[in-house]
């Protein structure tokens, strides 16, 4: 069984060749021999927020959370929500642990909680699609220099500062951005 990279960020080198993924910065939140997905943590979509969405859904949201922005997860089902949060929210049977203090769940209960006034995790994001690998891919785009991989960061997951999420990621590996090339090569 190889290493997994669930609860990894992958960060999109540059030059990726995949325009979706450009300067993408990607919560893993499963990683198996047979596939991979993630959601992507720094692509806000411009025209909707959370309030919303939840109105869609016959939900209103708390007042914190009205202009809360949603996420673009990925191009795989852009239609399907998917909540990354803090590990003080579980639905039995329905929530994921990601990794040490962020879990998943892809239910209404969530949507439901962060509606409500009670019982909701203290951070939250709500990316609609994910980013999927079938078996091997994901290890091939790693193999050729397409990502890097950070441990998880609090404030690149759940925070609002999203065009310098990417360079703050890059950086927690000791990396200058600047110094990154667009094309490959190994050594």
């Amino acid at each position: 069984m190889q290493t997994t990279l669930a609860g990894k960020l992958l960060i999109a080198m540059p030059g990726i060749g995949d325009p979706r993924f450009e300067r993408s910065v990607i919560m893993m939140c499963v990683h198996t021999e047979e596939h991979a997905m993630g959601l992507i943590v720094n692509k806000p979509r411009e025209e909707l927020t959370l309030g919303e969405v939840l109105e869609h859904l016959g939900l209103t949201a708390r007042p914190e959370m009205q202009h809360r922005g949603v996420l673009d997860g990925g191009p795989v089902q852009p239609e399907r929500g998917y909540v990354l949060h803090t590990a003080d929210f579980d639905v039995a049977e329905s929530t994921r642990s990601v990794c040490d203090g962020v879990r998943l769940t892809a239910t209404r209960d969530v949507l439901e909680a962060l509606a409500g006034a009670h019982a909701h995790p203290r951070e939250a994001v709500l990316a609609l699609g994910c980013s999927g690998w079938d078996a091997g891919q994901l290890e091939s785009e790693l193999q050729h220099n397409a990502w890097l991989v950070a441990e998880p960061d609090d404030a690149i997951i759940f925070g609002d500062a999203h065009s310098d999420k990417w360079a703050r990621a890059i950086q927690s590996l000791g990396i200058d951005p600047g110094h990154l090339s667009s094309t490959a090569g190994s050594a």
